[in-house]
């Protein structure tokens, strides 16, 4: 975990995974560094957020990293517009426990994005996954899913750096750069009003 700058309730607060994806990002925002994966990225929102007084929150959380395309052809930097976890049996949960561990949560317009514990890096998993989303992450429901428990408005921002394919670790190593550039560019131009996440049966 790291934070660059100090969060300010009258400001957002920018939120990556990774050193690499923020590494070209000129903005005068606090930046915070959460870690890979779903765990990472909760509890390091939950350590910085929860000791914090309501009125001392940032105003927004707005992710922003890269993410592998769930079909060919598909590129560039996109909004995403709903979330769910690809990696949990929520059907086989509900019908034991009677509620779904894992709602699809809703941000407005948009991709949808499955995230999960894995980098996505071969064809067949790609396609299964790609009958219900159109990119692939393993943080952005984590961030989603805080700002619903903690009623604070969120926006994911997402940029395709691989086809989640077999060469998916190569291509992500040889563009991070250029995708962080390509964040950085798109948040300069401006981003809807982050809002904040319902589930799916809320919507």
């Amino acid at each position: 975990m790291e934070l660059r700058g100090a969060i300010d309730p009258a400001a957002p607060l920018l939120v990556v995974a990774v050193h690499e994806e923020a590494e070209h990002l000129a903005t005068e925002l606090p930046v915070l560094v959460i870690g890979v994966g779903k765990v990472a990225a909760t509890s390091t929102l939950l350590e910085v957020l929860v000791p914090l007084e309501h009125e001392r929150r940032p105003s927004a959380l707005i992710n922003v990293g890269t993410a592998g395309a769930l079909r060919s052809g598909l590129e560039g930097t996109h909004l995403i517009g709903t979330v769910l976890q690809h990696d949990v049996d929520s059907a086989a949960i509900e019908a034991l426990v009677g509620e779904d561990p894992a709602p699809l949560l809703v941000l407005g317009e948009g991709l949808t994005l499955a995230t999960g514990d894995q980098f996505v890096a071969d064809r067949a998993t790609r396609d299964r996954l790609g009958q219900r989303a159109d990119l692939v992450d393993m943080e952005g429901y984590a961030v989603a899913h805080v700002g619903y428990r903690l009623s604070l408005p969120v926006t994911l921002l997402k940029h395709v750096s691989d086809e989640a394919d077999e060469g998916a670790v190569r291509s992500w190593i040889d563009s991070v750069a250029a995708c962080s550039e390509e964040l950085s560019r798109r948040l300069a131009e401006g981003l809807p009003q982050p809002t904040r996440p319902t589930t799916a049966q809320g919507a």
